[in-house]
């Protein structure tokens, strides 16, 4: 017979609290994206809505809520920014795990110096910046901030360099390749699955940030998907039967991102970690 486990139990039920936590927003969000104006003013916040066909919020955020072109915008930012990390991350990796020059320990330390800088803190010089390479308030902004590489990127990437066998890059010297066809032809393909995941995590982050396309990207024809929830909010009401049905729009495609490449993203990670 089991003994009684007090611990046991209350471990158990801050788990679930913790579940209902993090469902109770989504499930809200389900039933008030259904919800016409009228029902949804009328309703309460746990009444379940007369019928789950009305696709009208839908048809109105899709439409009217220029949430198409906010689609377009985004995969167009999330694109080029993924290009352009791409070789910067592997290339600073590349460096900094192949050859032994004097200020490697310094950059590397600055890497992770800034990494417990408060973005804010930065946010005045950061936007004169934009400001003056002429940058404000077009789509280029964004892509100029997020093609950085973070710590996190050049750690899994220095893993996965550290673990090819350098006789590799000896072997192609000498039979005369450069150290640019050594890095395209030999050292990026075996980084590929650490680039699959750092790629992945990179495109979530920016499909999910506001602020920057907000601060940097005020124009209405500019708007991402998390701005365009902006456009349903006025300055005394927000429409949160359409403000629900965007977000529900906009959940959709990351939730099945992540379904399909979740475990590219933990073996990356846990590889990365293992090595």
């Amino acid at each position: 017979m089991r003994r009684f486990a007090p611990l046991q139990w209350i471990k158990y039920a801050c788990l679930w609290a913790g579940v209902l936590a993090v469902l109770f927003p989504p499930y809200v969000v389900l039933l008030s994206a259904f919800k016409g104006k009228q029902e949804f003013a009328e309703s309460g916040v746990f009444d379940w809505p007369n019928s789950f066909l009305n696709f009208s919020n839908f048809e109105f955020v899709l439409s009217t809520g220029n949430m198409a072109r906010a689609f377009g915008n985004t995969a167009f930012i999330i694109a080029a920014t993924l290009a352009l990390n791409l070789f910067i991350g592997t290339m600073a990796a590349y460096v900094l795990g192949r050859f032994e020059f004097r200020l490697k320990k310094l950059i590397t330390a600055v890497y992770i110096a800034i990494a417990f800088i408060p973005t804010i803190t930065t946010q005045v010089a950061v936007f004169t910046v934009i400001q003056k390479l002429g940058l404000f308030n077009t789509i280029y902004a964004p892509i100029v901030l997020y093609i950085g590489t973070d710590i996190m990127q050049l750690y899994v990437y220095l893993q996965f360099i550290r673990t090819i066998p350098y006789d590799l890059d000896e072997a192609a010297m000498a039979e005369g390749a450069s150290l640019v066809r050594i890095y395209f032809q030999i050292v990026l393909p075996l980084l590929m699955p650490a680039v699959a995941t750092m790629m992945i995590i990179k495109a979530i982050g920016i499909y999910n940030d506001m602020y920057i396309p907000y601060l940097y990207m005020p124009a209405k024809e500019l708007g991402v998907v998390s701005t365009q929830l902006m456009r349903f909010v006025g300055n005394k009401t927000a429409e949160w039967e359409l403000i629900s049905a965007s977000i529900l729009v906009i959940m959709l495609p990351m939730i099945a991102l992540f379904l399909v490449a979740q475990k590219y993203v933990f073996a990356g990670i846990v590889t990365g970690a293992v090595k």
